[in-house]
Order: C-alpha cells, then sequence, then structure tokens
C-alpha cells in the first residue's frame, strides 16, 4: 500500500498531477501498464465504440441491453460529469470515493516501477483510469466490457483491447488538431480499432468517412454491418429509445445491430433490444430537470455535428412550447464556439454566457465576438454558482418558464454539481 495516499484529498492530488504526464502520445506505454497488471482485460470479453459524436450514449445502451439479457456488464466511458467514479461501472455502480482510493493506491507503486525502468512510461491520468477499469472489471468478474475510446482510436489508450466488436457511430471535424483536418484523417483515426477478423459496426458517417472505414474493414477482413443497410438513413425507421432527440434513435440503430451481432454469444432477444433501449439512462444529453419553480435542460453539445442536432431540439422545444428559452452556453475551444453560439441566438430570448473551469475553455470576449448582430435579446456574462446558488435553485428565467443549458459536457457537469450538491464535489479538476 502506498503510504503517502491515506486521505481522498492525497489522492486527487496524485491523479491530477497525472493529467501532466503524457508527453509520450500513442499505446506502449498503456501496453506496459497492463503488462505489468496482469493482463486483466482479456478476463472478459468486450465491445470497443468510437466516434466523433454519440459514442456515450451508444455505450449506455448497449450496456442497458446487455444487463437486459441478465448479464453483468462492466462500462468505461469519459469524460465524467461529476464524479470521478462515474467513468468506472458495474452494472451501473460507480466507483466510490474509498475503492478510487484504494485502486489508486494498488497501482501507483506500479506506476512508478514502471517509471523507473522507462522516464516516459509513467501513466497518464486517462491511462491510469483505463487500468483501473481493466482491472475493477477483471474482479468483479463481469460477463461483458463497454469501453468508449477517449480522444480518436488508433493511438488510444483503450486501443489495447482486442473486441468482439468494434463499433464506429459517427464522424465530423473535432479535434482536428489531434486527428486531421478532414473527415477522410478522422476516419482513419476512428478506425484505428479495427481489429483484424472481428465485426465492425458502422452507424451513419458522410461517404467520405463511410469509405475509409469499408476500406479498413475490407484490408482487415472484418464483416461490416451497416446502419444504413439495416434501417436506411431517416432516423424515424431507427429503434426507439426513452433518450430525447431523433439523433438517439441513430445511436439505438447502431447499439441494435451490436446486440444482434453478439445475440448468439450472449443470449440477446428482441426483447432485450427493446427494452434495453427503452429504459436507458445517459445523463446530460437533452435531459429535462424539475427546479423548485422551473425546469431545465441540460444537453451537452461539444462540436459542429452536436450543433445540428441541438437545432433540431431548439426548434421542437419553439414549436412545442410556444416560447424562446433562456440558454446558457459555454464552451471550449473557439471552433466550437462559432458551431454553437449562432445556433443558441436563433432560439433564445435571453443568454447567459459561462466559462467552463477548464483551461480550454472560451473567454467571455470570444463568446461575445460569435454573437450575430441580428440577436436582439439580452445577453449576460455570468457564474454557474451565481446562476445556482444553492440545490434546486436557479436565479435566471421565470418562475414555470422553461431554460436550456447547452455546450462542453464540463460546463453541464458543473451545472449539475450545482443543482445537487450543497457543497462542491471538486472532482471536476479530475478531467482529461
Amino acid at each position: 500500500m502506498s503510504e503517502s495516499l491515506q486521505t481522498y484529498e492525497a489522492v486527487r492530488s496524485y491523479l491530477y498531477g497525472l493529467r501532466h504526464r503524457g508527453a509520450l502520445y500513442g499505446v506502449d506505454r498503456m501496453r506496459e501498464f497492463i503488462r505489468h497488471l496482469g493482463h486483466p482485460e482479456k478476463a472478459y470479453p468486450v465491445v470497443h465504440v468510437a466516434g466523433t459524436n454519440g459514442k456515450g450514449s451508444t455505450c449506455a445502451m448497449l450496456e442497458s441491453i446487455f444487463r437486459q439479457a441478465g448479464l453483468k456488464t462492466g462500462l468505461f466511458t469519459s469524460p465524467h460529469l461529476v464524479h470521478q467514479g462515474e467513468r468506472v461501472q458495474v452494472n451501473r455502480k460507480i466507483l466510490t470515493r474509498e475503492e478510487v482510493m484504494e485502486y489508486t493506491r494498488r497501482l501507483k507503486p506500479i506506476a512508478e516501477a514502471i517509471e523507473k525502468e522507462h522516464t516516459d512510461h509513467h501513466p497518464s491520468f486517462f491511462e491510469f483510469m483505463t487500468g483501473m477499469a481493466f482491472l475493477r472489471f477483471a474482479e468483479e468478474q463481469v460477463d461483458i466490457g463497454i469501453f468508449e475510446t477517449g480522444l480518436g482510436g488508433r493511438l488510444d489508450a483503450t486501443n489495447v483491447l482486442n473486441p468482439e466488436v468494434s463499433v464506429i457511430t459517427s464522424i465530423s471535424l473535432d479535434h482536428t488538431d489531434i486527428l486531421g483536418d478532414t473527415l477522410e484523417a478522422i476516419a482513419a483515426e476512428k478506425a484505428g480499432i479495427i481489429k483484424p477478423g472481428k465485426p465492425v459496426i458502422m452507424g451513419l458517417l458522410p461517404l467520405e468517412a463511410e469509405k475509409v472505414i469499408e476500406t479498413v474493414a475490407k484490408e482487415r477482413n472484418c464483416q461490416l454491418y451497416k446502419v444504413a443497410d439495416a434501417f436506411g438513413t431517416d432516423e424515424t425507421n431507427c429503434p426507439i429509445t426513452c433518450l430525447s432527440g431523433d439523433y438517439q434513435r441513430r445511436n439505438a440503430a447502431t447499439a441494435t445491430l451490436v446486440a444482434r451481432v453478439l445475440a448468439d454469444q450472449f443470449g440477446i432477444t428482441e426483447n432485450h433490444i427493446r427494452d434495453g433501449l427503452l429504459n436507458v439512462n445517459w445523463a446530460g444529453r437533452w435531459e429535462r430537470h424539475q427546479l423548485m419553480d422551473r425546469s431545465i435542460i441540460l444537453d451537452a453539445t461539444h462540436n459542429p455535428e452536436g450543433a445540428i442536432h441541438l437545432e433540431r431540439n431548439l426548434q421542437a422545444f419553439v414549436r412545442e412550447r410556444g416560447y424562446k428559452p433562456v440558454i446558457l452556453t459555454g464552451t471550449l475551444g473557439l471552433t466550437r464556439a462559432r458551431a454553437l453560439i449562432p445556433v443558441v441566438c436563433r432560439y433564445a430570448s435571453e443568454i447567459h454566457l459561462l466559462e467552463p473551469h477548464q483551461p480550454r475553455a472560451c473567454s467571455f470576449d470570444e463568446l461575445e465576438s460569435e454573437i450575430p448582430s441580428t440577436f436582439d435579446g439580452p445577453f449576460f456574462r455570468s457564474k454557474v454558482k451565481d446562476l445556482f446558488p444553492s440545490p434546486g435553485v436557479c436565479t435566471v428565467g421565470q418562475p414555470n418558464s422553461g431554460l436550456v443549458a447547452t455546450g462542453s459536457i464540463y460546463l453541464i457537469g458543473e451545472i449539475m454539481e450545482a443543482l445537487y450538491h450543497d457543497v462542491p464535489v471538486g472532482e471536476q479538476v479530475l478531467q482529461d
């Protein structure tokens, strides 16, 4: 046991320090880490999910379907909204602080031993959490693990897995500084998770990206299953899910294809698929919350493709309710702001700009610079703690009015923390 990690504050400080590791980009360091762990990732079958958007929702849908079939599930996703333990769940039970402490104490000496052998090979924060998931799922003896990639696919820490099925949910322009500035380049990075001879499930992709996935699947002798072939390209033909938004039906179609491919292996029926999709829980995606005297919708919209789906949801909001909502928004990166803010302005009665507590957050000046001159409503520079001074209380809008908070998933997490916790949880610092 590591003697220096006797409190959660000490563990959090140690993990926070790992965020600054990572100059060595790729999977070599992760391969070394899992070798020292004894390859726990080989103890259970895995579904591996990559994509620009929808991968978290698709993972949650798959987890729900598998659990409906009586399987014990492991779910690894990122980032977390409020609690770090959300990243590593067994049957949707998150890691407690005590469990995070215990795993950190166990893994820290291993990480330090690796660093002694190779200076640049100490695991980064994300690699540390990935290793924690591998280990917990093995020790919990899950029947299946569902893993979401962190960034890209080819060089992501999760790409040490050898999955039963590889899944590509969507492709659009995001993280272009790392993954490339064309759909083809980004698709090639995501296709890096495709393993020889293993089935591939492909969501509704742009033609340029689809061709890349097809080529890689053929080169690696993989059977390719397409949502377009099974359900067409119209969301109304896709399976129904309890998650709001037409785009979630696309994700439901992707999850359905995965479940059907694995049906014989895991005893999954069409009833399991239907019930799983109707009972899935995935926070912060056009999710309605009732406050003391008003309601708010929380929706993570963090890139240009997401902004397209946001516009559809806002159109439906205005059409159904007959008025424009008050919108709270903030994001990371000017490219995302340029896609997000004009959409917000088309449907907001007033806007509250927010700066997420992340190094890459857009400043107020940057957010304001994207507000078009045609917007005739008021806009304000605000802070989450002022808008949500105590649990269940919001200081903007009118009683019984509708609010929408949208933008960075980190911002949505900050708002959820303010809505439900008297004392800050303090785990927003533990983000990638």
